[in-house]
């Protein structure tokens, strides 16, 4: 019987600079899709999944990334007294019990791979997931819990994978495959970031991984690969070399690239337009830009 996946990485050690001057002062995770910060995104489609520990990679200056998931008692009673009932609801889903989240520090920006490493102490011999919160993924069934339920049936390693524009391919990690099974692929190769025209397909890795122990094995080499950094791709690709699977899942939902302002932007307009107590008065201010804009032309 496999054991289930119940650990799950989120590195959050990066500067977040394509974001200045915002994080100069504040993590780039805390930074809000509406109401919500991208951090609790990610941690209810963890949560949705089944993990249990949540495991942060940060670094200096995410003090308030680590506070925002603490108890604020003075703010719910606040809340209490006032009768803002649907409020405080709100905001107790975004606490976590003790002992669920602990913090490892990433002292330098060794990369992807290198960032995950450093959590190898509290994964142990388990597998476990990663999830990347500049990707947001709006989908139906949460996409951890839709990787979960493939990696059941499959073992291994299982990467969310998606088509992407073939300009754009040189900015992912691109799978090589070997058999497509529609939903699942099989992997015979990964690159990360490859020259234009030399990409083994169009199928890229998306922020979002389920993972065996060995990867953290191979990531304790500390190879570097592309850009000088330690790449998770390549300990991936690793596991491919030494005869252990490696499955690509193209996941059903549209995922946001919150790492670049214009992604970010379409995030917001898209999470707006779901939300139905926002969805008339934002749906009619876009008609109306939109209106303004042709009659401008």
């Amino acid at each position: 019987m496999k054991r289930k996946v119940t650990k799950a990485i989120f590195p959050v050690a990066g500067l977040g600079t394509r974001f200045l001057p915002a994080t100069k002062s504040i993590p780039k995770e805390i930074m809000t899709l509406v109401d919500r910060p991208l951090i609790q995104y990610a941690i209810d489609e963890a949560r949705a999944a089944g993990i249990k520990e949540f495991l942060f990679v940060t670094s200096r200056g995410k003090s308030a990334l680590e506070d925002y998931f603490d108890d604020a008692p003075e703010l719910e009673t606040s809340l209490r007294k006032k009768g803002k009932t649907q409020m405080l609801e709100e905001l107790k889903s975004t606490n976590m019990d003790s002992g669920a989240i602990a913090y490892v520090r990433q002292n330098r920006a060794l990369g992807l791979g290198h960032a995950v490493w450093c959590a190898r102490r509290l994964v142990g011999n388990e597998s476990f997931a990663v999830i990347l919160t500049d990707d947001v993924i709006a989908a139906e069934k949460p996409c951890l819990q839709q990787m979960m339920e493939a990696h059941e049936e499959t073992g291994g390693n299982v990467v969310a994978a998606m088509e992407v524009p073939q300009d754009k391919v040189s900015s992912y990690g691109v799978l090589d495959i070997e058999e497509d099974m529609g939903d699942m692929v099989k992997v015979r190769g990964m690159v990360e970031k490859p020259a234009p025209g030399t990409e083994p397909s169009n199928l890229a890795v998306i922020g979002r991984y389920i993972l065996t122990p060995n990867i953290m094995r191979n990531l304790n080499k500390k190879k570097e690969g592309a850009g000088g950094e330690i790449q998770l791709t390549d300990a991936i690709a690793e596991e491919i070399t030494a005869g252990e699977p490696v499955y690509g899942f193209r996941f059903r939902g549209q995922r946001y690239d919150c790492g670049s302002k214009a992604g970010f932007l379409q995030a917001t307009v898209a999470f707006g337009l779901a939300r139905e107590e926002l969805r008339g008065e934002f749906s009619t201010y876009l008609d109306d830009l939109h209106a303004q804009k042709n009659g401008a032309k």
